[in-house]
């Protein structure tokens, strides 16, 4: 399983380059791509998505919320912030699924690096774009 965040399915579908674009085809098309829950609802959350594509995120497996969930993604974010790092929340929820499921996440997007190191976040990371 490899999960995939919004960043990189979106530069996918634009038909962007870059290694998490090569990653993102490979993990559909191998049938490995999982999404945390944070991320399909942002994908969701996009007024101009076409049926065609709402059904193609809506078929992808979803990593579940195990006990004890929100509080380790609370505990999560508390330990970036309180070292001055950027710790946003959906990317925190994000970054929690991929910890309980242990999974790597193909991102594109560079504040995930503030959450990976000692929490053991593993990254695919390619051009970070914030």
């Amino acid at each position: 399983m490899i999960a995939i965040d919004t960043s990189s399915i979106i530069a996918y579908l634009s038909g962007d380059a870059g290694p998490d674009v090569e990653a993102t085809g490979l993990a559909l098309e191998h049938r490995l791509a999982v999404l945390p829950p944070v991320v399909l609802s942002e994908l969701l959350s996009d007024p101009q998505l076409t049926q065609d594509v709402k059904d193609l995120f809506i078929s992808l497996p979803l990593l579940d919320a195990s006990p004890g969930y929100w509080e380790r993604a609370g505990l999560l974010r508390a330990t970036a912030l309180s070292r001055g790092r950027k710790a946003r929340l959906a990317d925190t929820l994000i970054a929690q699924s991929c910890l309980d499921h242990d999974v790597e996440l193909v991102t594109r997007d560079a504040d995930f690096r503030h959450l990976a190191g000692r929490a053991g976040l593993r990254l695919f990371a390619s051009r970070a774009r914030r």
